[in-house]
């Protein structure tokens, strides 16, 4: 599933049936030729987003009105965690229907929904279904994204990191965390040492989505607080400034002289 045509392919028909499979030993109420049919009547047209909304709608349609038993049974068919750093998105694609399932309808459940998005992005990603959370609620999602800096987990780490992305592939571009770039760098001075290669990853990518909007603050970090610490990881510094770095900013380059 390299390619976009295929992943796209992969919610279809024969992904209802999978997760029906999943969900029936939980649920036995469960209408599984309804759900699958539902799906296998509309995917055919769609694009992959439009695809995982059709999946996350009919299982809403087919799981118990009430949001929090549709979640309980939902949780139980996630597996286990995913213990390593690869295989993230390929061996967890399946769950990007829940996740969504999570994002459209959870709301109203905010702690439920969120402990769910922690489960969540230990196996597969809750980047994507975290976006309506941090807006619906900022004061109480960046408490909680906080409280996840030291998570044992790295999966969570990059949570962090990668869900407040401003310019986060495949998501609506979202200003700058309650409009204050601070914030952003709270979260990512923890992280810029993080001992995992996945989580500095995300944080150089959170770092150069900054630097496309807030240029001069995010160079004044860089600058007052990180590159002045005798403790930084310069490969994140490096791939945080590359598109400054493309530009020819004189201050970026500045600093990547220094890193030398």
């Amino acid at each position: 599933m390299t390619e976009s045509v295929a992943l796209k392919d992969y919610f279809s028909e024969e992904l209802a049936h999978h997760l029906s499979t999943l969900i029936v030993p939980h649920y036995p109420s469960f209408q599984s030729e309804a759900f699958i049919d539902s799906v296998k009547h509309q995917v055919l047209p769609l694009q992959l987003k439009a695809r995982v909304a059709v999946i996350s709608q009919a299982l809403k349609e087919q799981l118990p009105d009430n949001y929090p038993d549709s979640l309980a049974i939902l949780l139980n068919i996630l597996g286990p965690e995913n213990k390593t750093e690869e295989g993230m998105f390929t061996n967890g694609y399946f769950l990007m229907p829940i996740a969504h399932f999570v994002e459209t309808y959870g709301l109203n459940h905010y702690h439920l929904s969120m402990q769910a998005l922690y489960q969540i992005t230990k196996r597969h990603t809750a980047e994507y279904a975290l976006r309506p959370y941090l807006a619906h609620d900022p004061e109480q999602t960046l408490e909680i994204l906080t409280s996840w800096l030291n998570d044992t987990n790295s999966h969570v780490r990059r949570l962090v990191s990668e869900g407040t992305r401003p310019r986060l592939p495949w998501a609506k571009k979202i200003d700058v965390l309650k409009g204050d770039i601070t914030y952003h760098f709270q979260l990512l001075q923890p992280l810029v040492n993080d001992p995992s290669p996945y989580v500095r990853k995300s944080v150089a990518n959170h770092i150069n989505d900054l630097t496309k909007t807030h240029p001069e603050q995010t160079l004044s970090w860089l600058r007052n607080e990180i590159t002045s610490s005798i403790d930084y990881n310069s490969r994140v510094i490096q791939q945080g400034l590359r598109t400054l770095k493309k530009q020819g900013d004189a201050r970026a380059l500045d600093i990547l002289n220094d890193l030398e």
